[in-house]
């Protein structure tokens, strides 16, 4: 099936899903980590959805699979995010953020292993 809009891709609506919780979660943070954790969590978080819209809106199949590359990588700081503020903040759950988190980290890994099959092929 040919997705028109990154708007229709399930990893960038599941993405955007991740980003609210996110948000949520870190209004519960001390004050004191609004310039600090929470700060970079919000912005690793939104940036997954950022780069699956730009990549998906890139002329070349080689830049969009660079752009989900990157997502990846946003995903990955996420969860190294969450580790630490498990730790910091252990009466705040973050159950739902790293459920929906590992879905979309296999979502993304997913559409990059077809992509990459696809640009393969075209070689």
């Amino acid at each position: 099936m040919y997705v028109e809009s990154f708007k229709q891709l399930t990893v960038w609506q599941k993405s955007i899903i991740l980003v609210k919780e996110i948000y949520l979660l870190s209004d519960n943070f001390p004050r004191h980590e609004l310039y600090g954790l929470s700060s970079q969590m919000r912005r690793s978080a939104v940036s997954i959805p950022s780069n699956i819209a730009e990549g998906k809106k890139r002329k070349t199949l080689k830049d969009y699979i660079q752009f989900l590359h990157i997502a990846s990588g946003s995903a990955a700081e996420l969860e190294t995010q969450i580790i630490i503020a498990k730790d910091l903040y252990k009466k705040i759950d973050f159950t739902r953020a790293e459920s929906i988190l590992v879905e979309v980290q296999k979502m993304l890994a997913i559409l990059i292993k077809k992509l990459e099959e696809v640009k393969s092929f075209r070689n």
